[in-house]
């Protein structure tokens, strides 16, 4: 029987603190949000290894990102304790839990609703009493509950729509991997006087999110 309590402490210990995150909250809550209850039960053994885990196989793949780049790109939207804040694909609830745990408000979007069910299930069960997890099209925001200070985007996209710009609170925050392959740029962006200037801050590889996708142009 696999002792899930001290996989998280070895995850933490040899993922997460290994990789520059040295937010002592980020850092508690990856201990302590049990990442098993967000993975199907045949994956759960490997729950805490240092890998994106499938949740979801038809249609869309989906999965959670490995625990390191998720605690990495936390870290970088600097979420206050009186932060709200939107995660946008938030698939079974995992990075909604942890970033619950560091803000006073949290909107977990999803636009698979199977997922989404299981998200607000687990999460419910976990007591996350500060998260609402809702369904829609993910590159539309949730704008009837912004604006936020903090926009989360649980996955690598080709590029983040003006709409969720629109969401961020002056000063707010988006974070997001921009760009598909081995070395996209993590990204953060804040919102200056209605202006969005960006930063990279590492680059990552992450699941791709779906809906994201660059309108191609046409070619006669």
């Amino acid at each position: 029987m696999t002792d899930y309590a001290a996989a998280r402490t070895i995850m933490v210990d040899t993922q997460v603190r290994t990789e520059g995150v040295t937010d002592h909250r980020i850092i508690r809550a990856m201990g302590e949000v049990p990442r098993e209850r967000f993975v199907p039960a045949s994956a759960r053994p490997f729950a805490y290894t240092d890998a994106d885990i499938l949740v979801k196989e038809d249609g869309h793949h989906r999965r959670l990102m490995r625990p390191a780049t998720l605690a990495r790109l936390i870290q970088a939207a600097e979420i206050a304790p009186t932060d709200f804040v939107l995660v946008v694909g938030c698939a079974t609830g995992y990075s909604a839990a942890v970033i619950a745990s560091l803000a006073t408000a949290v909107i977990a979007l999803e636009s698979d609703e199977r997922l989404a069910g299981e998200a607000s299930q687990t999460l419910m069960a976990l007591g996350a009493g500060n998260l609402a997890v809702v369904t829609g099209p993910l590159e539309q925001g949730f704008a009837s509950e912004g604006p936020y200070d903090v926009i989360f985007i649980d996955g690598a996209v080709e590029e983040v729509p003006a709409s969720l710009f629109d969401q961020l609170k002056e000063g707010g925050r988006l974070v997001a991997v921009v760009g598909y392959g081995r070395a996209a740029p993590a990204m953060v962006f804040t919102k200056t006087d209605d202006d969005i200037g960006g930063r990279a801050v590492f680059d990552a590889f992450v699941p791709a999110l779906p809906g994201f996708a660059k309108p191609r142009a046409f070619v006669f």
